[in-house]
């Protein structure tokens, strides 16, 4: 017996370290394995090499101070970072390689592989696209009408209008405007009758709309808009919101600020991609192209609610600009305006029809929920502060 346990025991002994390193060996593989799968493809299409992919995007705003070149840059930082450097954006400001209006078409040929925009900025190759930004509001806001793009039906038919001009990309969008203030102007204006026949600046169906209201509608780039209210060629503006608005220096032309207006609603940037670019690369890296403008649309949008109220602040509080909530004449006649727009449009094309009647639907359904189920916010917010327009910020 003693001499079978001694040979048993040197078995014993020659197998035991085997197993150990079979699993040490098999750990070893096993974690490497994982290794490799959480590792941030590289290369032109995503594979190895630890080469990292830059895109080439323009945006449509100037560098420095300007807060939607920021916001673009955002976007850069949030891709870069969600692929651990693997993917990187060279973002470059309005006019470095093309036109503010030759984006779409650049992005299509491939001279540019991305674009930072909006949708209106292509308006004068299909009415349809101010639709995806610049559109009829119908209770709508732009937290709605980006619900409706990505779950209404609404990224069908935005894929189906970019077909019709022909543009061949991939679109995104991100940060929610507030809705735009209806603007700068050489005095309050309260009634219709007070910008009859005045020289206007806006973009997209907004013209249109104003135009049927009885203003002189010029279509101007934003850097444009400062200079010509100083010289005379327009006697009323607007951009987008106080931040903006301040640092294109429209406090030094004007003094009369009207904000809340129905002219543009709701608008969002979009984030044109080529669309070969785009496919050629990882399917990691296409996943955070999108995941990536949905994170800085909630981050932009936050961002916004701090900036924009601030600056509002200097503008009354430094510079002295008198800020208007823009009067309920003046907004029911926009609508007035749209019903005429929309109408026209519609009975001229098929499809800007096929659009409006999917958001109507939407708009229908979703804002009898959010109408009827939010409180009046403003009463809570005068319970505690007191009259909406004696507050001081």
């Amino acid at each position: 017996m003693g001499g079978h346990m001694s040979k048993e025991k040197k078995i014993i002994k020659k197998k035991s370290p085997s197993r150990r390193k079979f699993f040490k060996v098999a750990g070893a593989v096993a974690a490497g394995g994982i290794l490799a799968a959480c590792k941030p493809q590289g290369g032109a299409g995503g594979g190895g090499g630890g080469k990292s992919v830059t895109l080439k995007m323009q945006a449509a705003w100037p560098s420095g101070a300007n807060i939607f070149f920021e916001m673009a840059g955002d976007y850069a930082r949030m891709v870069e970072e969600m692929s651990g450097g693997s993917l990187k954006i060279d973002l470059q400001p309005v006019g470095s390689v093309v036109k503010t209006s030759e984006i779409g078409q650049a992005v299509s040929s491939g001279s540019l592989d991305m674009g930072h925009w909006v949708t209106a900025y292509w308006y004068g190759k299909n009415p349809a696209a101010s639709l995806f930004g610049t559109g009829p509001s119908y209770g709508l806001s732009s937290q709605e009408v980006m619900g409706w793009i990505e779950y209404g039906g609404g990224r069908k038919l935005y894929e189906e209008t970019l077909k019709k001009v022909g543009f061949d990309y991939v679109g995104f969008f991100h940060m929610p405007m507030p809705a735009q203030p209806f603007g700068w102007f050489k005095k309050n204006v309260t009634q219709v009758s007070d910008v009859t026949g005045m020289k206007y600046r806006t973009v997209g169906l907004a013209t249109n709309v104003l135009t049927a209201m009885g203003m002189v509608v010029r279509q101007l780039p934003g850097g444009e808009i400062q200079p010509a209210m100083k010289t005379g060629l327009i006697e009323a503006a607007e951009f987008n919101n106080p931040t903006s608005d301040s640092q294109f220096g429209m406090q030094d032309v004007s003094k009369h600020y009207h904000l809340g207006s129905f002219h543009q609603s709701q608008e969002m940037f979009e984030i044109p991609i080529n669309r070969k670019r785009y496919e050629s690369l990882s399917p990691e890296h296409q996943a955070i192209l999108k995941y990536a403008a949905y994170s800085a649309n909630s981050d932009n949008y936050f961002k916004a609610l701090v900036r924009y109220s601030a600056d509002l602040s200097k503008l009354m509080n430094e510079h002295k600009v008198n800020v208007y909530q823009t009067s309920d004449a003046i907004l029911a006649q926009q609508l007035k305006g749209w019903d005429q727009v929309i109408g026209e449009f519609s009975g001229k094309d098929p499809f800007f029809k096929k659009i409006v009647d999917s958001q109507k639907t939407y708009a229908k359904r979703v804002m009898k929920y959010l109408l009827m189920n939010q409180p009046n916010y403003r009463l809570a917010y005068e319970a505690e502060f007191g009259k909406l327009s004696d507050v001081k910020i």
